[in-house]
C-alpha cells in the first residue's frame, strides 16, 4: 500500500500582481481548498486515482473562479468552448472532448469517452450529442458566462491588438493506495480565442499524461507552446527513460528548448514514488497538495510553493 497523493492547479499565469485583490485571491484559495479535500476524501476512503482527478476537477469546473466550466473563457464569437482529458495510468485507457457547449462538467464526459466509447477524442457537436445520450447534465449557455468574462471578451472585441492575458487550465493528478495514477485537465480556452481552436488540455501527452510505470502530469500554460512541446509527455519521458523523479523532470521540461517555445509553462505531476511536482515559470501557479493524511497545501503565488 502506497501512500496517497493528490495535487491540483488551477492555472499557471503571468499578470501584473495589482491585479490579485484580497478578495479575489481569498475565494481562489478556498476553491482550491474545496476542489482538494474532494479527491483527498475518495482517495483517504481507499478509492481510485481516477475517481480522485475527476473529483477534484469537477468541483473547480463549478467555481467560476476558474476558468473551466462555468467560468470558461468566451472565443471571438462570445461563445463558450471547453475542452477536457482523463487518463488512467494503470491501463493507458483515456478520454477526451473538445469545443463542448452546454456540457456542466466536461471533465465528466472526457471520462464517459474513455469508459463508453470506442474512440478516444471526440468533438464539438459530437460531443455534446454523445453527453446527451448518456445522460450527463447539462446547462443553459448564461450558465457558464460570468461577469468577468464577459468583460475580458469586450476588451478582445474593441482593442484586437490586445493579446489575451490569461491562458487558465485547471487539472489534477493523484497517486491511490493501490498504487496507480491518473490524471484530469479541463479548459474554458482563452478569451477571444478564434472559433473551434483547441489547446493543449484535451491532446494526450501535449496537456494530459499518466503512467503508472513512471508519472502523472497536467500542464496548465500556454496551450500552443506546450502543444508544440509535447510537455506532458516530455515530463514523463524524463521520469520513465532518464530516470528522474518528477520535479527534476518537470524542472527540465518547464526549459526545454525555451528559445522556440517562449510562453508561459506550468506542471503539476506525481511519480511512481510518490514524489510531488510543482512547477511553472509564471508568477501565479494556483495550487494544491496533500500527501497521505499530512495537512493540506495551498498557494496561489509561484513564490510560495515548497
Amino acid at each position: 500500500m502506497k501512500t496517497y497523493t493528490i495535487v491540483l492547479h488551477g492555472g499557471a499565469v503571468t499578470m501584473d500582481p495589482a491585479k490579485m485583490t484580497p478578495d479575489l485571491e481569498a475565494a481562489i484559495r478556498a476553491g482550491l481548498q474545496e476542489a482538494l479535500q474532494a479527491g483527498w476524501e475518495i482517495l483517504h476512503r481507499g478509492g481510485s486515482a481516477l475517481d480522485a482527478v475527476e473529483a477534484a476537477v469537477r468541483s473547480l469546473e463549478d467555481n467560476e473562479h476558474f476558468n473551466a466550466g462555468r467560468g470558461s473563457s468566451l472565443n471571438k464569437q462570445g461563445e463558450v468552448e471547453m475542452d477536457a482529458s482523463i487518463m488512467d495510468g494503470r491501463t493507458l485507457k483515456a478520454g477526451a472532448v473538445n469545443s463542448v457547449k452546454y456540457v456542466k462538467n466536461p471533465i465528466s464526459l472526457a471520462r464517459t469517452v474513455m469508459e463508453k466509447c470506442q474512440h478516444v477524442y471526440i468533438s464539438a457537436e459530437g460531443a455534446v450529442e454523445f453527453a446527451l445520450q448518456h445522460g450527463l447534465t447539462m446547462e443553459a449557455v448564461h450558465y457558464f458566462e460570468t461577469e468577468k468574462a464577459r468583460e475580458e471578451w469586450l476588451e478582445i472585441i474593441q482593442d484586437e491588438e490586445k493579446q489575451p492575458q490569461e491562458h487558465d487550465t485547471v487539472g489534477a493528478v493523484a497517486l491511490d493506495q493501490d498504487g496507480n495514477l491518473a490524471v484530469a485537465t479541463s479548459t474554458g480556452g482563452i478569451e477571444g480565442q478564434l472559433k473551434g481552436r483547441v489547446g493543449d488540455s484535451p491532446i494526450i501527452g501535449g496537456g494530459s499524461y499518466a503512467a503508472n510505470e513512471a508519472c502523472a502530469v497536467s500542464c496548465t500554460g500556454d496551450g500552443e507552446v506546450i502543444m508544440r512541446g509535447a510537455l506532458a509527455h516530455e515530463v514523463y519521458a524524463l521520469v520513465k527513460y532518464r530516470g528522474l523523479s518528477a520535479p527534476e523532470a518537470c524542472r527540465e521540461a518547464v526549459q526545454l528548448r525555451d528559445e522556440d517555445l517562449k510562453g508561459d509553462k506550468g506542471f503539476i505531476a506525481i511519480d511512481k514514488d510518490g514524489n510531488v511536482a510543482i512547477e511553472s515559470n509564471t508568477n501565479i501557479m494556483r495550487c494544491a497538495y496533500r500527501v497521505g493524511e499530512a495537512e493540506p497545501f495551498v498557494a496561489v503565488w509561484r513564490e510560495e510553493i515548497k
